[in-house]
């Protein structure tokens, strides 16, 4: 089973957020993540952008959504910046229903001590091969669908918004 894994940014590929909360990129460390994981997954690359989310808009949206549509690829992960991760989920989720899509990223860079970027692209490439068709974000251990999820920036973290019980 291959894998597409479209990057856009965020902090889990970020190299300095500096004093004004500006994000830098130099190089995506997905291929180094990936490597020092050992990871055995067939996973093709897709350098998309390198973003903070805060400065995606609708246009880069929609690019996203462009690229997941024409991959010929149906297992697709996404590494995303946090802040908009649920609007960009909405976006796919409105729109494709033949693929399985996770969306991931981290709270701190990998380039950081006690980052979770390596345990979150962990968990979204096992999420991608087992989940259902449908639009996921992964974090932090959870899993959860894009039309129920919310970021909760002051405990950091993702939330259910209502339990389906």
């Amino acid at each position: 089973m291959k894998i597409k894994l479209i990057t856009c940014g965020g902090t889990i590929d970020c190299e300095n957020i500096d004093e004004n909360n500006v994000y830098s990129f130099k190089e995506s460390y997905i291929p180094k993540m990936l490597k020092q994981s050992r990871c055995n997954a067939d996973i093709e690359i897709k350098f998309l952008m390198a973003k903070d989310s805060l400065l995606m808009d609708e246009k880069d949206r929609q690019r996203v959504l462009e690229e997941c549509k024409k991959s010929k690829e149906d297992r697709i992960i996404i590494t995303h910046g946090t802040d908009t991760m649920v609007e960009t989920a909405k976006t796919l989720g409105n729109e494709i229903k033949d693929k399985t899509i996770v969306l991931l990223g981290a709270m701190v860079p990998y380039n950081q001590k006690n980052s979770d970027a390596l345990f979150n692209l962990g968990s979204g490439i096992s999420a991608v091969q087992t989940l259902s068709k449908g639009v996921y974000i992964a974090m932090n251990g959870k899993i959860f669908d894009w039309d129920n999820v919310m970021k909760n920036k002051k405990l950091e973290r993702f939330e259910t918004i209502k339990d389906k019980n």
